[in-house]
């Protein structure tokens, strides 16, 4: 079966009151879309045909990167219709066989299991996701036979007391035989005071051609709410975020405050892993068996290793930490950093595209920039790597058991050997031999009986 997706996303978003288009929000770290996209590819769709309308330029724009797995096929919709006209304008592209879902660019969160439950659904030709609300007002009402059967869907302003009880809603989201899809399609009529072609019509299409209509209800609420002001997009993003923290805790993560939490894509973790409050994680990290992180700090696409202490406040941007290291507070690694285990790199200490080695230490007050270091040796605090001369980049290398002294500024291109030393105060601009001292301070002028100069009263 040729399974497409259809995305209906030209919405404005007026109510955003934002230049950027509402599908390209951001939920948990990336656009609205994006979700949507993700859930179709998990499924495997074979075409993903997107409709575009306000906007539509700067939304193809943001996606033009995507893999060839996740091309997309992009329609216009140049004129606002209603939902079943932006069905509409996807049938000169859309397969006369298979399956289409049709899902919304601004109801990000619809997981991949309630698709393949509403494909299943859909046996009979169609089928569409249903909801139970305590408060039903506003939404569109299912409205069932004596057997139980959905035969249509009435909007709340044109239903009567009876229909208006019903707690039963509409989600808009279906899956429908494409041939039923181009022959429903051109049926609709747009005599409404709207003047809006209406997708709900095909389930009273549906049911006139005699074809049972299944449905589904979602495991959870959130799959199906949809965005049209931020007050909405920050009530999602908090009901998405408690639920990650939830799946997280279930799988033996220790949260000391679930609601103090973000994850903004993807943590495959060890046992017994604590995570403290306010921590944000991004991109594909891993955390290792007892990793600690702690209050505040973002981790994004960063691998740390087993035992590894993350004091707060710590940032780890695209690094590979190795076990039972200590970070921080207050430290900074960015991209290309790799620690090997037992490393420390303590408060208020950079670290860019370098490769630190076993049990070695930079404790305070620390730049390491492209550098390779050897395993046992110690940083002292204030010591820089002058990596940039105003055009270029260059490599420090300092050896095992090397001991660099506070305050020390190594100009590179240099090499530091094993088992070498640098006194405190150093401008090292030569190579150090192996167990060799360095020592290169202007010299010391004591001037007695000086006196500073004073304020002017």
């Amino acid at each position: 079966m040729t399974l497409s997706v259809i995305i209906l996303a030209a919405g404005k978003g007026t109510r955003m009151n934002s230049r950027l288009p509402k599908v390209l929000q951001p939920l948990a770290g990336k656009p609205l879309l994006a979700h949507v996209l993700a859930q179709a590819t998990r499924i495997e769709a074979d075409r993903i045909i997107t409709v575009y309308g306000h906007g539509g330029e700067t939304v193809k724009a943001a996606f033009k990167n995507e893999s060839a797995e996740q091309a997309i096929e992009w329609v216009e919709q140049a004129e606002q219709k209603g939902t079943g006209h932006a069905v509409q304008v996807t049938l000169p592209v859309l397969p006369e066989t298979g399956k289409s879902l049709i899902l919304y660019g601004d109801v990000p969160l619809v997981r991949a299991e309630t698709l393949h439950r509403l494909l299943e659904a859909a046996a009979g030709g169609i089928a569409m996701i249903t909801l139970n609300l305590d408060n039903p007002t506003g939404y569109g009402r299912i409205v069932r036979d004596r057997k139980n059967l959905i035969t249509r869907i009435v909007e709340q302003k044109d239903a009567n007391e009876k229909e208006k009880a019903i707690t039963e809603v509409n989600t808009g989201i279906y899956a429908v035989d494409n041939a039923l899809l181009h022959r429903w399609l051109p049926q609709l009529s747009n005599d409404n005071a709207q003047g809006e072609y209406y997708l709900t019509d095909i389930v009273a299409l549906a049911s006139k051609d005699g074809i049972e209509i299944g449905s589904i209800q979602p495991e959870y609420a959130f799959e199906v709410e949809g965005i049209n002001d931020r007050l909405q997009l920050a009530g999602l993003e908090r009901q998405w975020q408690l639920h990650q923290a939830q799946q997280l805790m279930k799988s033996g993560v220790t949260l000391l405050d679930p609601a103090r939490f973000d994850l903004r894509g993807h943590l495959s973790i060890g046992q017994d892993v604590q995570i403290d409050i306010n921590v944000i994680i991004e991109g594909d990290c891993y955390l290792g068996d007892g990793v600690q992180v702690g209050a505040g700090s973002h981790l994004k696409n960063a691998k740390v290793g087993a035992g590894t202490k993350i004091l707060p406040y710590s940032v780890l941007d695209d690094v590979t930490v190795g076990a039972n290291a200590a970070i921080g507070p207050f430290s900074r690694l960015r991209p290309g950093t790799e620690l090997a285990d037992d490393t420390h790199i303590g408060n208020f200490v950079e670290v860019k595209n370098s490769r630190v080695g076993r049990g070695s230490k930079a404790n305070h007050l620390a730049y390491i920039g492209d550098a390779l270091i050897g395993s046992g040796s110690n940083i002292g605090a204030g010591t820089i790597t002058c990596n940039y001369d105003g055009a270029n980049k260059h490599q420090t290398v300092i050896g095992s058991q090397a001991f660099i002294g506070s305050n020390s500024s190594l100009v590179a291109p240099v090499n530091i050997g094993d088992n070498a030393t640098v006194g405190a105060g150093s401008v090292v601009t030569k190579d150090v031999p192996a167990g060799a001292l360095a020592v290169a301070r202007g010299l010391q002028r004591v001037i007695e009986g000086y006196e500073r100069p004073k304020k002017k009263m």
